[in-house]
């Protein structure tokens, strides 16, 4: 059986990454940071027994740390960074930013991801598929950036795609892959009332790109409808 590990599975992308794969067969192992608070990822435990829920917050290292050592002896297909936060607020621009808040950002969608992929590097060296994946958002775009704003979001987002460019050339010899995918202006949360794609046609879009996923594909920059993006 094939296995992926997914972060912030509680609720939008995550909950439907976990949703999809527990549907294709796979073993599913679903982190977030308070399970007793997703009730819907719950009721998926309960109709599959593949589902593995932990409790993790993915700015607490060592937490990662002892997952991985928790899930030494099994293999690992599929690593998808999908937890990540917003940050930036109304009042929180060029003038008046919250420093403390920028650094928490920073660790959430940029130092978390590589954590959990050198966390989980032996794991995947383990598995078939061997791809790590970098859930980022077309904001970390510096190309596409004509409208400014959203300085902690977009700079995370953009750092992020740095060091997965970077991963995906380190990873290279080992037969490790890395996607950085967009997954879209979607209907979540985050995304808002007035985004454009589903969570439904999101996810399928990108587990396409995952499941038809050549070597050619490590380290660039996709969206969910496999349009190749600017840096």
């Amino acid at each position: 059986m094939l296995s992926v590990l997914v972060t912030g599975a509680n609720r939008g992308l995550g909950l439907e990454f976990t949703r999809q794969y527990l549907d294709a067969g796979w073993r599913v192992i679903a982190t977030c940071r308070a399970p007793h608070e997703a009730p819907e990822l719950r009721e998926l435990a309960k109709r599959y027994e593949h589902l593995a829920i932990h409790a993790i917050d993915v700015r607490n290292f060592v937490a990662i740390d002892q997952l991985a050592s928790a899930l030494a002896d099994q293999p690992l297909d599929v690593l998808i960074n999908n937890a990540g936060v917003y940050g930036d607020k109304p009042g929180n621009g060029f003038g008046s930013i919250d420093y403390g808040l920028w650094q928490d950002v920073l660790k959430t969608n940029t130092l978390a991801p590589v954590k959990l992929s050198e966390s989980f590097l032996a794991h995947l060296r383990r598995g078939s598929r061997k791809l790590i994946v970098g859930i980022t958002s077309l904001m970390g775009s510096m190309g596409d950036n004509t409208s400014g704003n959203a300085i902690c979001y977009r700079s995370s987002k953009a750092a992020l795609n740095a060091a997965f460019k970077s991963l995906s050339l380190d990873l290279k010899p080992l037969g490790i892959g890395v996607l950085i995918l967009n997954p879209g202006w979607v209907l979540t949360d985050m995304g808002g009332p007035g985004a454009t794609t589903t969570v439904e046609q999101s996810i399928t879009g990108m587990r396409r790109i995952i499941d038809q996923y050549t070597p050619a594909l490590s380290g660039r920059f996709m969206n969910f409808d496999g349009r190749e993006l600017p840096w």
